[in-house]
């Protein structure tokens, strides 16, 4: 008989408007779930603690050491740290050369969850401790009271369940003698357990459903998906967003009816561990969007113990290939504020297309009018506006999508620089942006037809890439490409003849160029115009464009921008202004130390 879904399940799924569906989880340990284990280099085990806590820690190390010995019983064999886990402590209290023979008193509950990280396998354990040990592995001159120890568990599986790849990031584990140093075990968190949760890139966590059964499981995503909203004397606070997933919510149910939650954080590089235990809270639509912005289901974790370990894990880990469907990092709103009309308002404001320029093949310029020029509030010079095309692109729900992994989590909200002067010749309800097609979302632009009238809820400008220019100041400014659109959005602000502008751009893209210097023609003698993949196939046309250039009066190369180009005007400004892809503003950062450069980063 299937097993059926528990009351935090089918509340969540109701929540969430999941349709009724069966439940996969199979009764013992199937033999899909045995073979998952047999390949399973690791092994998240979790557990409740004397106060009801639940807590979670990892072991292993390589293939083997966890293995079906028959009837649903599974028996493991790891290397651990003798003191300061707490998963050991409350399942073998910590005591080397005893076996606690826990099926006496019914077992502790236990749960697991095996994985290998090079083939992103994974699967669900759940059941009892039928007995364990910690013994001496016989390490010699290399063992201290606080050292390493072998712990051996057999537990009797009650449920199991195979689970999908999504968010696991491949890892080569190397096992590795654990030499556990406990750094800290109050709150609020230590700068070095903070680093460790801007660096990882995935924890496991385990809940129950009251006391009667319990589950561990895996959340990933790239490094820094963990956000800390509060660390203080008062109260520490995490913050993550839950994916999309299978839709069973095991965690999410469980957490539902029991809020109590158990958490290890791994630095694959170190061996270091950050446990964590706390109470988790379940927050969703516009209320997780408050949050944590572009997010629908939110969970937070108000933490009420901790252990920090150093060198306490058995294994370290050498990165491999992140998972596909790792969505960008979601930031809270005091580090990085995505405006939203709707909420602020609770109205929908549209922006509709207008028209379409084609500056290149790869690049236009869009113009819009805005449905409620009050409500969406007057934006300026610099900043950009984000639009929401998820009613146009949105596929619905998937619970795999290998050939659009990156479709899976995306909310299809899109932010542009506004190119268009605020005050110019447009209508006070009218912007442009300039963009490049480069992904879904522009591409739907690119192709729209402008007469069918699209329109898509605006949810605001923000950002504050101000270009300041003091009085007799020589302002300079790098543009990679279409980074040129937050200086077009400032052209009325500057004084031109004070602007130095150095601009790198594909030849295919001269047009962009030259549309620029239409529009404003003072600009071209401020600009050093680096021009690249000139000699591509054949570019006549673009060789044509290229002359027409240098005679309106810029400077005109026809290779990449060099650190040269840069270091001989270093004198000019104290401050550079940068707009450019990852790639070449590291460079220039590097080119131009001792300097102050603002950019803004667009990672929303």
């Amino acid at each position: 008989m299937p097993k059926q879904f528990h009351e935090g399940e089918q509340k969540m799924r109701s929540l969430l408007h999941v349709p009724d569906g069966e439940n996969p989880t199979s009764p013992g340990l199937s033999p899909h779930a045995t073979r998952l284990l047999h390949r399973s280099s690791l092994l998240a085990v979790g557990t409740l603690d004397e106060k009801g806590q639940p807590w979670t820690t990892l072991l292993g190390g390589e293939p083997g050491f966890a293995r079906s010995l028959g009837r649903s019983i599974i028996g493991v064999r790891s290397l651990v740290g003798r003191k300061y886990d707490p998963v050991i402590d409350v399942l073998v209290g910590g005591r080397q050369d005893e076996k606690v023979h826990d099926e006496e008193k019914g077992g502790k509950l236990v749960a697991a969850l095996g994985f290998h990280l090079a083939t992103r396998d994974r699967v669900k354990l759940s059941g009892k401790m039928v007995t364990g040990a910690l013994e001496n592995p016989g390490l010699g001159a290399q063992e201290n009271e606080n050292g390493a120890a072998e712990v051996q568990l057999a537990l009797a599986i009650q449920q199991s369940l195979g689970n999908c790849p999504k968010y696991m990031n491949i890892k080569h584990i190397i096992p590795t003698l654990p030499d556990p140093r406990l750094l800290s075990d109050s709150l609020p968190l230590s700068d070095p357990a903070l680093k460790l949760l801007a660096k990882a890139d995935m924890f496991f966590v385990t809940s129950s459903n009251h006391e009667t059964n319990l589950g561990t499981n895996h959340r990933g995503g790239n490094p820094g998906f963990v956000r800390v909203a509060a660390n203080n004397a008062s109260k520490t606070t995490l913050v993550y967003p839950e994916l999309s997933g299978n839709r069973l919510y095991q965690t999410l149910g469980n957490l539902y009816l029991t809020p109590g939650a158990g958490l290890v954080f791994p630095d694959f590089d170190t061996g270091d561990a950050l446990y964590v235990t706390g109470i988790a809270e379940i927050v969703l639509g516009k209320d997780a969007s408050k949050i944590l912005p572009r997010s629908n289901l939110v969970v937070k974790i108000n933490v009420a113990a901790v252990r920090f370990v150093q060198r306490g894990l058995s294994f370290r880990g050498e990165l491999g290939e992140r998972s596909p469907y790792n969505p960008p990092i979601r930031f809270l709103p005091t580090e990085r504020s995505i405006p939203d009309v709707q909420i602020k308002d609770n109205k929908v404001v549209y922006a509709k297309l207008l028209s379409r320029d084609l500056l290149t093949p790869t690049i236009a310029r869009f113009k819009f009018s805005v449905s409620d020029p009050e409500a969406a509030g007057r934006w300026k010079a610099g900043q950009y506006v984000a639009l929401a095309f998820e009613d146009e692109l949105s596929l619905g729900y998937s619970h795999m999508r290998d050939d659009d992994p990156s479709s899976l989590n995306d909310d299809y909200i899109r932010t542009f620089t506004v190119s268009s002067p605020p005050g110019s010749n447009l209508p006070k309800d009218e912007f442009e942006i300039t963009i490049r097609n480069v992904g879904v979302v522009t591409k739907f632009l690119f192709r729209q037809n402008i007469r069918a009238g699209l329109e898509v809820p605006l949810k605001g400008f923000a950002g504050t890439f101000t270009v300041e220019q003091a009085p007799g100041e020589i302002v300079p400014f790098v543009a990679g490409g279409i980074g040129i659109t937050p200086v077009l959005a400032q052209l009325m602000n500057l004084d031109v003849a004070r602007l130095r502008l150095f601009w790198t751009i594909n030849s295919q893209d001269v047009g962009l160029v030259k549309d620029t210097f239409a529009r404003c023609p003072p600009l071209a003698n401020s600009t050093k115009v680096f021009v690249s993949r000139l000699n591509e196939g054949s570019h006549e046309e673009g060789k044509a464009v290229v002359e027409m250039l240098a005679y309106s009066g810029a400077h005109v190369a026809t290779r990449r921008i060099l650190a040269s180009d840069v270091q001989a005007d270093y004198s000019l400004s104290s401050t550079w202004y940068l707009c450019t892809g990852t790639e070449l503003r590291k460079s220039l950062l590097s080119w131009l130390p001792g300097k102050k450069t603002v950019y803004e980063d667009s990672n929303y």
